[in-house]
């Protein structure tokens, strides 16, 4: 089975302009990333998803690969997608699962990507999957940074908001916890994503896996076991590396 990650990366972020090339213990971010998720041994390739040649031409100098997107992507999602097409032309190659890691979680352990590739494997009925981490603190849940996902009693996403749901931090026995990006598609899948049209939670939350929900389709989440923080801003970078000093 051919299992490709795709890493989307963009210069422009609102909330971190420059966030990719920005410095955590002495290399860009985007290094950080794509170190660590090549080393999954399930992968037969790791690339850099970008519309920035700064990005390209460093992981390119580091002996990775990037292709070159369009700028006009409001979703990783379908950034993903085009490059899929290109790297898949490029190669002659058709993948079998596509798997987003987004470019801002720098503490994604390799083992993540098998905790959520695993499941498909298991249940070819499982198109999409999501990596659920545990909210660790009223702090945490209130941030509209982190994503936080509800989920029903099968371990299926109801929903995905910026705000804090449910309607108060209740702790472990709640079906609730924080988007982790670590997400594979079925090949299939993802293409099917990109041909659907944007939705209005989708948009309202700027949340990819709205589209999935709001089209009336599932999405898995998987618990990871392990502790990860996204870099959203100039303060998480300083929190993860605070946190990667302490491993």
């Amino acid at each position: 089975m051919n299992i490709v990650a795709l890493i989307p990366a963009r210069m422009g972020s609102s909330r971190f302009p420059g966030k990719p090339m920005a410095a955590l213990l002495g290399k860009p971010m985007i290094g950080h990333v794509y170190e660590r998720v090549s080393q999954n041994p399930f992968l037969t390739i790791t690339v850099v998803a970008t519309c920035d040649r700064e990005i390209y031409d460093y992981i390119e100098s580091i002996g990775g690969r990037a292709v070159m997107t369009g700028s006009h992507h409001e979703r990783a999602s379908d950034r993903c997608a085009e490059a899929l097409g290109i790297l898949e032309k490029e190669d002659g190659v058709t993948y079998d699962i596509v798997v987003m890691v987004q470019g801002d979680e720098p503490m994604t352990h390799p083992d993540m990507v098998t905790e959520a590739v695993q499941p498909m494997l298991d249940d070819p009925s499982v198109r999409i999957t999501n990596l659920l981490g545990k909210i660790r603190s009223p702090a945490e849940f209130e941030d509209r940074n982190c994503i936080k996902a509800v989920c029903d009693l099968k371990g299926n996403a109801l929903y995905f908001s910026r705000e804090p749901i449910p309607t108060r931090f209740l702790g472990k026995d709640i079906p609730m916890g924080k988007q982790v990006c670590i997400i594979p598609f079925r090949r299939d899948f993802l293409l099917q994503y990109t041909n659907l049209s944007p939705t209005p939670l989708e948009i309202a939350e700027s949340v990819d896996m709205l589209r999935v929900l709001e089209h009336g389709m599932k999405v898995r989440m998987i618990p990871t076991r392990h502790n990860t923080h996204a870099v959203d801003t100039p303060a998480d970078l300083l929190t993860v590396e605070q946190l990667m000093q302490a491993l």
